[in-house]
């Protein structure tokens, strides 16, 4: 079961302010997976994580999300709705393999542990080749073995389109056109980001009630906190009139 509760969700919340951006991201994760190491969360594909994440999201503020992207082409504000039901899937198969130019290479998919130990890289390239090396299970030519260094980019190529068509939550990548111009810009989305931004609202706005309602009624923040949402708000109204 994913955390839901108010307590615990307002302590993730309060944890996660002091942390950089993949440290929450990780944290978010622990609250849809609760009981799982963090050993473990780092091992599953970032796609996995992005569907943790979603059906996280889901629990807590529902399946539709607001996006707003401005246009590449004539700056306007483009506001719609994304149903995040689609979205949240999980990789069909880790284990991948590639057959081209006479290259044989198993390779399996990017893991988060993988990719935060890639990002140290100091160029792109480092990055990539980083990744390419830690995923990379074997790679063969006529028999004989080869690092990942020599492989060609056909071949890096097609290994990247079948990780991507394997782990389609990975690179949560929308394409938007725009309704002025008619323009389409492609705009990335961040769940962990996106997730933790509506998480520090939603925190900030029942600490705002816990003030209010414990100032006019004398209750502690978890007798107000076990107020389901429907009765806080009532209680607010009382106060509002009164």
């Amino acid at each position: 079961m994913v955390t839901t509760e108010p307590a615990e969700l307002l302590a993730v919340w309060e944890s996660g302010l002091a942390l950089p951006s993949g440290g929450r991201a990780l944290m978010l994760h622990r609250a849809a997976r609760p009981g799982v190491s963090d050993d473990e969360l780092r091992s599953l594909p970032a796609g996995g994580r992005a569907a943790d994440l979603l059906g996280l999201r889901r629990e807590l503020f529902g399946e539709r999300l607001q996006v707003v992207v401005e246009c590449s082409a004539c700056s306007e504000a483009m506001e719609f709705d994304l149903d995040v039901s689609g979205l949240a899937r999980w990789p069909a198969e880790r284990e991948l393999q590639v057959c081209e130019d006479g290259y044989l290479v198993e390779f399996r998919l990017p893991t988060i542990a993988d990719l935060e130990a890639a990002a140290t890289g100091v160029t792109a390239a480092e990055r990539r080749l980083r990744l390419l090396d830690r995923c990379t299970v074997s790679a063969v030519r006529a028999g004989e073995p080869v690092g990942c260094d020599s492989l060609p980019q056909q071949v890096q190529r097609r290994m990247a389109e079948l990780a991507e068509r394997a782990d389609p939550a990975a690179d949560l990548t929308l394409n938007v056109a725009c309704p002025e111009c008619g323009a389409s810009t492609p705009s990335a989305l961040d769940i962990a980001s996106y997730l933790w931004s509506e998480l520090d609202s939603w925190a900030r706005d029942v600490l705002l009630d816990v003030h209010l309602l414990a100032s006019a009624y004398g209750w502690s923040e978890s007798q107000v906190l076990a107020l389901s949402p429907l009765r806080r708000r009532y209680y607010l109204e009382l106060c509002a009139d009164g």
